[in-house]
């Protein structure tokens, strides 16, 4: 039997990251409920993850600034944008869906590292980008084709695949700020940049939380952390194609946290969809054996 010790460290990661946002996603979806606008729940996730990063890097005794500034703001502005992106997507659609479109990311982060790294495609990620894109088709376009009316809304699905466009791009630039900086001082940046970019967006659109709402914003910015945590160790081990691709496990936490927590039941396409998604990422996973 596969003992955990056996298992890769950035499979390891990867997988405590898949958790950790499937949970935020799903803390971000019921706090949404409580009618607490997207750029809101974006600033308390920023402002958590900023106290907790700045703690962590005052631990280890690390200069908050970095040493490739340019890198680390490009890398936390592109963060920010994507993750409106990402937050609008998951308050509406159902959390299944979201995440599917989320977790078409690998294709992204492969070209852009192959471009941007010099990283080469290896055969089986080629294999999960070509299965990651019938699987968003068969999600996405049999309704379109039936009834000439897409199902899912077309501006959440769009938000959707650009929030998992600047994800790809952030974690190539992770994977590059990775060889001279350290995890938490890349980590500090993303909020650093999404709080006031959140709150200057938002305007006079704060709505005040209650105590309900309030725990549910805390438990977003905490699993935040972990998700982010876990993501930046694994790019640091693994090549950028290659490691972000282990994450798509978050589709199966989404699907039994949207079943249990919000009634969501996906349908049969997105049951198909979804497949060939994770059979691509399986396809990624074992592609060296």
């Amino acid at each position: 039997m596969l003992s955990i010790s056996q298992i890769p460290p950035a499979i390891r990661y990867m997988l405590i990251s898949a958790l950790g946002f499937a949970l935020m996603a799903a803390s971000v979806k019921a706090v949404a409920g409580y009618g607490i606008p997207v750029l809101e729940i974006v600033a308390a996730r920023a402002l958590i993850s900023l106290l907790l990063s700045y703690a962590d890097i005052k631990r280890k005794k690390l200069s908050v600034w970095g040493t490739n500034r340019k890198l680390l703001l490009a890398r936390g502005s592109i963060g920010a944008v994507a993750l409106i992106c990402v937050y609008y997507s998951v308050t509406t659609l159902p959390l299944a869906e979201s995440t599917l479109l989320q977790y078409t990311h690998p294709a992204f982060t492969a070209v852009l590292a192959l471009l941007f790294l010099k990283e080469r495609i290896q055969l089986a990620t080629i294999a999960c980008i070509a299965l990651s894109i019938v699987g968003l088709a068969v999600m996405v376009a049999p309704e379109l084709l039936q009834s000439g009316q897409m199902v899912l809304p077309g501006l959440s699905v769009a938000a959707g695949l650009a929030g998992a466009f600047g994800s790809g791009l952030a974690y190539v630039l992770v994977r590059r700020l990775s060889q001279t900086e350290d995890s938490s001082v890349i980590i500090f940046y993303f909020p650093l940049i999404a709080l006031p970019l959140s709150l200057l967006l938002l305007g006079d659109g704060f709505v005040m939380p209650g105590i309900e709402a309030a725990a549910l914003l805390v438990a977003v910015g905490i699993f935040t952390q972990v998700g982010q945590v876990g993501l930046t160790k694994a790019m640091a081990v693994e090549k950028a194609g290659k490691a972000s691709a282990y994450s798509y496990v978050q589709i199966i936490f989404s699907i039994v946290l949207g079943l249990v927590f919000f009634g969501d039941i996906p349908t049969l396409w997105t049951w198909l969809g979804g497949g060939l998604i994770m059979a691509a990422a399986l396809i990624n996973a074992l592609g060296k054996r």
